[in-house]
């Protein structure tokens, strides 16, 4: 039985996260834009951070507990093709920022619905990485807080996604700015992300419920989070950038990938 505190944290971490997004919105309360080589760099940390959090974190933990490669291979490929379902959807159905500036109850849920496709697969990370939360006296390891011992994978994926989300929300929050207030505006951008608490509840009942699949959720995760680096987080560090020449925005974005990727190698060392 999987006791409700459980769920608890779980969507804490998974508000945490979403918490980034409203964060990058606030440096447009005292400016008009950000400087695009930090906006670039800021991007590619959070591409950085992912990657090497799926790597180091994710996989890692399918290869501990010996999950077969075609097991977690299967949830790897079937992970990067959630995203690319996703994309899709989102596609066809139009949405801006500015769209929330003056919406009504019906375009909000049109909106929250593009959101939701777009931001459920991060939530998914989030629980997954808490698969292996338990009671102190149950586990070694992981850090005690809450009467849990808690996985430090999942504390390194929800800071990984909240880290994701600071220029998530200053991409969000620009259109915004002049348009609504900027306790409007922040917490616009806090909506985007709120389908990721969802996200990472849903996820994390599934994998508690079948532990034996575990390595599927670990492989689903990483192929979800790695594919929305190369196909959405890297692409969106080039958008950002498209004021500076391309080779200055290039060099940004690859410096800030390495340091985000370097920061998490050490993970490896202590799950």
């Amino acid at each position: 039985m999987i006791h409700w505190h459980a769920f608890v944290l779980v969507l804490v971490a998974g508000l945490v996260a979403a918490f980034g997004t409203s964060l990058g919105a606030v440096p447009l309360f005292f400016v008009d834009d950000v400087r695009p080589r930090l906006d670039v760099g800021l991007w590619g940390i959070a591409g950085g951070l992912m990657a090497s959090a799926s790597v180091f974190g994710l996989l890692y933990e399918a290869y501990k507990h010996h999950s077969t490669l075609l097991l977690t291979g299967g949830g790897f490929v079937l992970g990067a093709l959630l995203v690319v379902g996703a994309h899709k959807v989102v596609e066809r159905m139009e949405y801006s920022p500015e769209d929330m500036a003056d919406a009504d109850a019906q375009t909000l849920l049109n909106i929250f619905v593009v959101l939701l496709v777009h931001s459920f697969p991060e939530g998914i990370a989030i629980g997954v990485s808490f698969a292996e939360i338990a009671r102190p006296g149950e586990v070694t390891g992981g850090i005690h807080i809450f009467g849990f011992a808690i996985p430090i994978l999942a504390f390194v994926m929800t800071i990984a996604l909240a880290v994701h989300n600071i220029p998530e929300g200053i991409a969000t929050a620009i259109p915004m700015r002049g348009k609504m207030s900027n306790a409007k505006m922040w917490g616009a951008a806090f909506f985007t992300s709120i389908p990721q608490p969802i996200g990472a509840v849903v996820a994390f009942y599934f994998v508690k419920l079948a532990q034996e699949f575990l390595g599927f959720g670990y492989g689903f995760a990483a192929g979800a989070m790695l594919y929305l680096v190369a196909d959405d987080v890297l692409p969106e560090g080039l958008e950002a950038g498209e004021e500076l020449p391309e080779n200055t925005a290039r060099a940004w974005l690859a410096g800030g990938t390495v340091l985000g990727f370097a920061a998490m190698i050490p993970l490896i060392f202590v799950l």
